[in-house]
């Protein structure tokens, strides 16, 4: 008899069971026992591919889709990749309203998997008919058998979080886990993991990251929402210009506010010192890290887990490309000496 083919049956059976991976020279000056969450290590190369097939299953499961329907969503890139490519294995077709703030290297990889793209002014208001969200919602009523996934206001996108990342880390540090560090844009990501942790250990701390020119980080303070906080800003898939109800402010402890920058900066260094080739908010995180540190946060016992949320290929033409840096005049700041050049050999 032969033995059976080891195989998976697609590249959905790879999401989830994301390594954890010690992090080393980027926290030696620090205080604790820093952990990364890599999410990179998804098929699609993102902690959104956990939503992205938890959704879509769980309208299978209700009859709301059926093959040949459409999958509609607003995205900043990560979730479009991931809801194209289970589009792809289950027979779907993808239509996605995408923020003119993603790089060219996110829409450029949603195209080659098929997705149909609208590309929407960035630094519009949320109710502005031209928004990603409005955009989105017009092209769900003008579509026949269309589902709109809607991941700002959508509680499956906890829930997901809630049933896979929070138990794998609760497994992955045998329940040792002190602290959770994570961006927050939709909120999924932090609240449905911070949910799952909480109920085991109600005093891990849960630590956000938000960026300046966004309203979370006020809201979890006042719970008002303050619009004088918004302007433009470059980090992709952190903050927000509105209040997601996919965020649970309840469950989370305390945030901070991080720098494009800075988050730049970090995000290579990340490159350099642990050998994680990881995206924009993974810098942020990181950056987040030092700045909770700062504040005492914490001490040698602890054990710090941050969730790195994608691969910083899809960053080339932005935090990896010396040209953009400098565009941005991220690089007036420091040695231009330490900026890194090609050479070519005649």
């Amino acid at each position: 008899m032969k033995e059976q083919i080891k195989a998976y049956n697609s590249v959905l059976d790879l999401i989830g069971n994301t390594p954890l991976i010690k992090l080393n020279r980027i926290t030696e000056s620090l205080d604790g026992n820093f952990y990364a969450k890599v999410e990179s290590f998804n098929p699609g190369h993102s902690t959104k591919d956990r939503i992205a097939l938890y959704i879509i299953e769980e309208a299978e499961r209700q009859g709301i889709l059926t093959p040949g329907d459409t999958i509609i969503e607003t995205t900043s890139g990560n979730t479009g990749f991931s809801l194209a490519m289970v589009s792809i294995i289950k027979g779907y077709n993808c239509i996605l309203a995408v923020s003119s703030k993603s790089s060219k290297d996110k829409i450029d990889m949603l195209r080659s998997m098929g997705a149909k793209v609208y590309v929407c002014p960035a630094h519009v208001s949320a109710d502005d008919e031209r928004s990603y969200y409005n955009v989105a919602k017009r092209l769900h009523e003008e579509t026949k058998g269309s589902v709109y996934i809607n991941q700002y206001f959508n509680q499956l996108n906890i829930d997901a979080h809630y049933k896979s990342t929070g138990p794998e880390l609760w497994e992955q540090t045998n329940g040792q886990i002190t602290h959770l560090i994570a961006c927050s844009g939709t909120g999924g990501t932090l609240s449905g993991t911070a949910k799952f942790l909480k109920e085991k250990n109600p005093n891990i701390r849960i630590l956000g990251v938000d960026a300046y020119g966004s309203v979370l980080k006020k809201y979890h303070e006042t719970r008002e929402f303050d619009s004088e906080e918004i302007y433009p800003y470059r980090i992709e898939g952190l903050g927000k210009n509105l209040i997601p109800t996919a965020t649970d402010f309840d469950v989370i402890d305390k945030f901070t506010k991080v720098t494009d920058e800075e988050s730049a900066h970090t995000t290579r260094e990340i490159a350099l010192k642990e050998g994680l080739f990881v995206g924009y908010t993974s810098g942020a995180v990181v950056q987040a890290l030092r700045q909770f540190a700062e504040e005492g946060e914490f001490d040698a016992n602890s054990n710090v887990v941050a969730i790195f949320p994608d691969h910083g290929s899809r960053y080339m033409s932005k935090v990896f490309s010396d040209e953009w840096m400098n565009e941005q005049g991220f690089f007036d700041s420091i040695n231009r000496e330490e900026v890194q050049k090609i050479e070519f050999i005649k």
